[in-house]
């Protein structure tokens, strides 16, 4: 009895050593945080609120042009690439917590992507591939959701106005100013409840797309099906390229380590609830959306699938129907479009911030709200001169989202845990990262491409 007395104390000994050195470490990383880890990824956040940001950064309204990669792949290797996809981005998302877990348990937490590379492939590799193409991937997708938010509005007041004058780019505008409201919000942590709200927007304009599809598939409006691949052989195989580098977009992330950084210490085993949560929505959104939209519309799903419940002005459902769904839409963009400035955030916070001051004094206010203004104001810009955007999102999809979610992960966790050659994990992931870095090069030639057949229907501030 004794003993076992002795056994207790030494455990509760221990896990109090334990957690004092938890503490210790958070104090003393406290001390060393510059002002955008401090302010921007305040580590604060529980596995729910991990689970929230997941969610709203992958289940994003890409996922409503998977019908349209669908149409480029045909049934068979369209569902197979969504099935890959979910595998594979669960895979690595989960390889790139263990490493994180793995170098905070050494007393170096990450909280940066950049950070990560520094570390494990070098200096070079944080400050020169991995910071800038982040940095474009984010970016980009800060300005493909302004533009989609502006479409959205402008659906819905040509839907109430049919003859209405306004041009996409006066809806752009508008979402870029509520946009810049949103900006403001002071670190990755306050966005947790808008999140929440966003998780459930996502079901409900999927769940609208889903019904809306069955709906004019089961009756005489919508097109006569047809599931075959339109085109020669080389525009089929370059729509392939491009389908994958569409469903990798959908699945991408580029913030995990982000991510994570918004999760209390100690942090283990939290990210993967987080994961939990998102892939459930994942799984239900992404293949309801795309077989419900394939099915309905065949190879003539449109490269948004909201755009075929409208033909010619006229609209296939109900118009109080496709308003909301929009609605949902416009509400939804905004909140993935903030998750994906944090990146930007940060290193503006890091740059003209001052960690010694306070959050809200006067001194980091000021500099913080003009400069996530101007980052606003530059994307909604963009956004509203080339709203042909998506052809270039693509290339960003390409040449961003796959190394960054598919190759990077399998690399650094080999490099980490060095795991034996002989054993399964790591041919796996050697496999992975070879596989999607020929993919990588692949789909960015296919989407450049693209850029070049279309450039000639290019005109900046059309009004698309």
């Amino acid at each position: 009895m004794g003993t076992l007395q002795n056994q207790q104390l030494f455990h509760r000994h221990d896990d109090d050593h334990h957690h004092i050195q938890t503490q210790q470490q958070t104090s003393h990383d406290q001390h060393q945080l510059d002002a955008g880890a401090l302010f921007v990824l305040q580590s604060k956040g529980t596995w729910v609120h991990c689970g929230y940001h997941l969610t709203t950064s992958i289940v994003a309204p890409a996922l409503l042009s998977l019908p349209y990669a669908f149409a480029l792949l045909g049934w068979f290797a369209g569902i197979m690439s969504l099935i890959a996809g979910a595998f594979v981005t669960f895979y690595s998302y989960n390889l790139l917590s263990l490493v994180l877990e793995h170098d905070a348990q050494l007393g170096r937490r990450h909280l940066r992507f950049r950070d990560m590379a520094h570390d494990i492939l070098g200096p070079k590799w944080g400050k020169y591939v991995v910071g800038p193409i982040q940095f474009a991937v984010c970016y980009g997708a800060v300005v493909g959701a302004i533009l989609l938010g502006g479409e959205s509005l402008k659906t819905i007041y040509l839907l109430l106005n049919s003859s209405g004058t306004l041009k996409l780019y006066n809806f752009v505008i508008i979402f870029g100013g509520f946009m810049l409201l949103l900006a403001q919000l002071p670190s990755f942590h306050s966005l947790r409840h808008i999140n929440l709200i966003s998780l459930f927007l996502c079901l409900a304009y999927s769940a609208s797309a889903t019904a809306g599809s069955i709906y004019i598939g089961r009756t005489s409006k919508g097109p006569k099906k047809d599931y075959s691949l339109e085109g020669n052989t080389e525009d089929r195989l370059f729509g392939i390229f491009n389908a994958i580098a569409i469903v990798a977009t959908t699945f991408g992330n580029g913030i995990i380590p982000e991510t994570q950084a918004t999760l209390a210490p100690p942090v283990k085993g939290k990210m993967f609830k987080g994961l939990c949560i998102c892939y459930t929505v994942v799984s239900v959104t992404f293949f309801s959306v795309a077989i419900s939209g394939y099915w309905a519309f065949g190879n003539q799903a449109q490269g948004q699938i909201l755009s075929n419940f409208i033909v010619d002005g006229r609209p296939l459902l109900p118009e109080w129907f496709i308003i909301i769904t929009n609605a949902f839409v416009f509400l939804q963009i905004a909140a993935v479009g903030v998750v994906y400035l944090q990146p930007t955030n940060e290193v503006l916070e890091k740059t003209l911030g001052d960690a010694k001051s306070k959050q809200f004094s006067t001194r980091n206010v000021i500099p913080r709200v003009i400069s996530r203004s101007i980052s606003v104001a530059i994307a909604t810009t963009i956004a509203a001169m080339i709203p042909f955007f998506g052809d270039v999102n693509a290339l960003i999809g390409a040449f961003g989202f796959l190394p960054l979610d598919f190759v990077l992960p399998v690399i650094f966790f080999n490099v980490t845990f060095k795991p034996s050659k002989r054993s399964f994990t790591f041919w796996l992931n050697l496999t992975l990262a070879l596989v999607f870095g020929l993919l990588c090069v692949i789909g960015s030639v296919a989407a450049v491409r693209q850029i070049i057949l279309d450039a000639k229907t290019y005109k900046l501030f059309a009004n698309v």
